[in-house]
């Protein structure tokens, strides 16, 4: 049995990719993904493509995956009932996710929607997965802060969080959607969601540069959290945000990390290795 589940976001690097990447190559890297081992895969989003111009294809990309030999889950990006209504009807998705910000600014840019009429999103995509027998993950995005000036304190993520997790969701990931998070919060907020909310799977989705990433991972990892979120080659940051990007946790860094302490992330390195080149061969600018 895995230690740790790792979730592995190939649609948060793409998203935001200055240059349109090819359907058949997302198929190609998201297959190869498929056999390395993963938990879940955030594979793709089913949003407005005038929004997410690089996602436009998921549909496509979703109906020609190839799941066979693999238990690593498909997650999908969704941003009202519509289109979890979409991604529900694939077999093939196991996971849809909803980002939910604790700024008001964030979430109008995000889903085009203020904090009150998205908690009723959340009530509805959550009946929706549960009719379709999927799992709904929720992003506390800018969890650890924002930059609009919006009111940001820990209590105001922790009190979101025990509010959706009553709404029966199981899975909660606090997301430093623009990495302005230091160790020393990571571990205090993380900490107290875990103790807040024991029943529930707590993750970290974070955002971090060369120089931070080891400390930030640490402190989640030291708070109890067990579910972490990166990217090959560090790439991806919202392009939401509005703002200057700062990468996904790189992957490889973490898996590194767990290495060093002796953590089994069930991940085949060797195909590992392939998906490197793959990605190194399709994030080109």
């Amino acid at each position: 049995m895995q230690q740790v589940q790792l979730v592995e976001c190939p649609r948060d690097a793409m998203q935001g990719w200055p240059v349109m990447i090819e359907t058949k190559n997302k198929i190609r890297y998201l297959d190869a993904l498929l056999q390395c081992g993963f938990h879940s895969i955030d594979f793709g989003s089913f949003v407005s493509p005038k929004a997410i111009p690089q996602m436009a294809d998921t549909a496509d990309v979703t109906e020609s995956l190839d799941k066979k030999g693999s238990d690593t889950g498909l997650l999908a990006i969704i941003a009202n009932l519509r289109g979890a209504e979409q991604a529900a009807s694939y077999d093939k998705i196991g996971f849809l996710g909803f980002p939910f910000s604790v700024s008001p600014t964030f979430q109008q840019r995000n889903t085009n929607s203020s904090i009150q009429e998205s908690l009723k999103r959340v009530e509805e995509i959550k009946k929706c997965c549960d009719k379709a027998n999927k799992k709904l993950v929720i992003y506390l995005s800018m969890a650890f802060g924002n930059p609009y000036g919006d009111d940001y304190n820990e209590s105001i993520v922790s009190d979101w969080a025990l509010q959706i997790a009553g709404m029966g969701v199981g899975i909660i990931s606090l997301a430093d959607t623009v990495g302005v998070a230091d160790a020393e919060q990571v571990y205090r907020l993380t900490s107290t969601v875990i103790q807040k909310i024991p029943d529930a799977t707590i993750g970290v989705h974070l955002h971090s540069t060369a120089e931070n990433w080891r400390e930030k991972l640490d402190a989640a990892w030291v708070a109890g959290c067990r579910r972490f979120d990166g990217a090959l080659k560090g790439i991806g940051g919202c392009p939401m945000a509005g703002n200057d990007l700062v990468g996904n946790m790189n992957t490889e860094w973490m898996l590194q990390y767990f290495e060093d302490k002796a953590v089994d992330t069930g991940i085949d390195k060797v195909q590992l290795k392939k998906c490197i080149g793959i990605a190194e061969e399709i994030f080109i600018s």
